[in-house]
């Protein structure tokens, strides 16, 4: 399998787990508790998720691009 195809499918399950906690963190009252942390904290944890998924994308173009021109495997 190429290491393309692993990391976007990697970058999906972090998008994923983001819009997910995203989701429940908007049901939770201003002062309360998601999965054990404060909101604001699982709003920040979001925060970088999504830049994960949006980073781990960005080097998945970039590496099918090289696997176009054969110069990664």
């Amino acid at each position: 399998m190429k290491i393309s195809k692993i990391m976007h499918v990697a970058s999906v399950i972090v998008g994923l787990i983001g819009v997910v906690v995203f989701v429940r963190t908007l049901g939770v009252p201003s002062d309360g508790m998601v999965f054990g942390i404060a909101k604001f904290d699982a709003l920040f944890c979001v925060a970088i998720l999504f830049l994960i998924a949006i980073w781990v994308q960005i080097g998945t173009i970039h590496h099918m691009m090289l696997e176009k021109t054969g110069e990664i495997i």
